[in-house]
């Protein structure tokens, strides 16, 4: 009796061992962002007999005599979907709808790229930068923003730096609706909020004077604190007799501060009537803001990155990347939540509308379930018994065999 009687069990014993050993990383690895389960896969280790052929007499198949174990391998369920989870973080962000898309990082030591599922990302500063990492401290990539708002065509690592403060936007439009009141009163006033370049807002007064020669015929004149209004000619407004604006529509407006700066105006005032009872403002439009100090930065569902002020303006810092492939489940599996491209998986492709599969202050789960897991390690567990029962068994037999020759 050879020794290779010892082999199928061997074998076994190893096999279901590393099975545990997954399905121990896969408990282990319950509750990390972006973990990806494995299996372990079973194959017939065969020895070096030949194959004994069937015969067309006796109609059995071709069929191997010298089956000699099990072999393993793991296999990594790279594009299962994990369960997708609000979270507290900024910066955390998860994909869903689409398992072959993953986030890249580089590795600024050695400059190689890798991919991901896990987006629990955060700030790190180094060199005096802000970078955007992953958990392992790797540099997110992405499409950083120009000065216009718009993104760079090629990707890069992520720095997310900002102004502490953005100046105020002078106002150049106003569009006013409102009523000036056809009798009873002299004069009517009504205030518009007006930017400058160095200033975060004045109250300015628009007021209509009746022309008492005149029927239905106003001069318009402005009053502001802090600053002279001018025009380039006075400015009659006239209205017709069932109360709409005959003229002017529009006119410019020149805004001198105290402090130097200037700001010129374009007025419209086309929704103003002159009905019969009180004054009172429908509505304005300006598109002048104050000025803003840095609130807090986080990943829109868009997957844009930005800035947000205390005036509720918005400063694009950066666009996250997403990558696919052309067979996702082969690439290779890096220690962590990374994964590696290979020849077999194809190269990263960047996909164009990556922001729509982005979910902001989330996180995808990890997808091992205790309840397979368990199930899993009592069957390896049985597996094993037997595997073990049968090494037993030929151990006793090579013994009762050495009891004979001696």
């Amino acid at each position: 009796m050879a020794l290779s009687i010892f082999t199928p069990s061997v074998t076994g014993m190893d096999s279901q061992s590393h099975a545990l050993q997954t399905v121990s990383t896969n408990i282990a690895n319950i509750n990390t962002v972006g973990y990806k389960s494995s299996e372990t896969m079973f194959y017939t280790l065969l020895g070096s007999a030949p194959v004994v052929k069937g015969s067309a007499a006796s109609g059995l198949p071709s069929s191997r005599v010298d089956t000699n174990g099990v072999g393993y391998y793991d296999r990594t369920h790279i594009t299962s979907q994990g369960q997708v989870v609000a979270s507290n973080n900024n910066f955390d962000v998860a994909i869903n709808g689409n398992n072959n898309a993953f986030f890249t990082v580089r590795d600024s030591y050695s400059g190689d790229e890798y991919y991901t599922r896990a987006g629990n990302f955060r700030i790190q500063m180094s060199g005096g930068q802000p970078y955007l990492v992953a958990n392992n401290g790797m540099r997110v990539q992405g499409y950083v923003a120009n000065e216009d708002g718009s993104f760079g065509s090629s990707i890069e690592d992520i720095v997310l730096s900002y102004p502490d403060k953005i100046p105020a936007t002078p106002t150049s439009k106003v569009q006013i609706g409102a009523n000036v009141p056809a009798d009873g009163v002299e004069n009517s006033s009504y205030g518009i909020m007006i930017y400058g370049p160095n200033d975060n807002g004045a109250n300015m007064n628009m007021v209509f004077h009746k022309v008492a020669d005149k029927a239905n015929t106003w001069t318009l004149s402005f009053e502001m604190e802090g600053a002279t209004v001018t025009t380039a000619e006075p400015i009659e407004v006239q209205f017709s007799s069932d109360g709409k604006l005959l003229t002017p529509t529009d006119f410019d407006i020149n805004v001198a501060w105290e402090d130097g700066s200037t700001n010129t105006v374009s007025m419209n005032i086309e929704k103003m009537t002159q009905y019969a009872g009180s004054s009172g403002i429908t509505n304005i439009k300006q598109d002048g803001k104050e000025g803003g100090a840095f609130k807090e930065a986080s990943v829109g569902e868009d997957g844009i990155i930005s800035a947000l002020y205390s005036n509720g303006q918005t400063v694009n810092l950066a666009k996250l990347a997403l990558s696919s492939f052309a067979a996702p489940d082969n690439l290779t599996p890096i220690s962590g939540t990374l994964f590696e491209a290979n020849g077999a998986s194809g190269n990263a492709v960047l996909i164009e509308d990556g922001g729509e599969y982005l979910v902001p202050q989330a996180l995808e789960q990890s997808t091992a379930n205790v309840e397979t897991e368990f199930s899993k390690m009592v069957v390896i567990q049985r597996a094993y018994g037997m595997n073990s029962n049968a090494f037993t068994v030929a151990d006793e037999m090579m013994e009762t065999i050495r009891d004979l020759k001696s």
